[in-house]
């Protein structure tokens, strides 16, 4: 017996904007909505793990311990960043080397993720 990842869990103090963000980031949609403010959000039907974004009402502080990352899909690494940027990422220094071959980001709320080299395409 084994566990699988069911669900991450983002918390956000402006779930709606962090929600809008990872939505148009991975192209997935809204599953869910419960009474406390937890706004689900997956690629759909049996599509694996899904993402909760969780209201929270302090600000993030400090580095993340646990992060996401990304692969282009169909584009560059370069042009999948500046998409993300024009969403509202933000580019991150979490120590990362200058000649890193990952870029490192932040959503709207500066949950740290990471866009890798190569994309879906060249590991597929």
């Amino acid at each position: 017996m084994t566990s699988r990842i069911a669900v991450v869990a983002i918390d956000a103090v402006d779930v709606g904007r962090v929600v809008e963000f990872w939505v148009a980031a991975l192209g997935w949609r809204v599953v869910e909505e419960d009474d406390d403010g937890v706004v689900s959000i997956g690629p759909g039907a049996g599509g694996g793990p899904s993402i909760d974004v969780c209201p929270v009402p302090e600000r993030k502080a400090g580095k993340n311990r646990l992060h996401l990352d990304l692969r282009a899909d169909g584009s560059t690494q370069r042009e999948e960043v500046d998409r993300l940027v024009a969403l509202g990422a933000t580019p991150a220094d979490v120590g990362q080397p200058a000649d890193a071959s990952w870029v490192v980001l932040a959503d709207p709320e500066g949950n740290e993720f990471c866009v890798l080299s190569r994309s879906v395409q060249e590991v597929g």
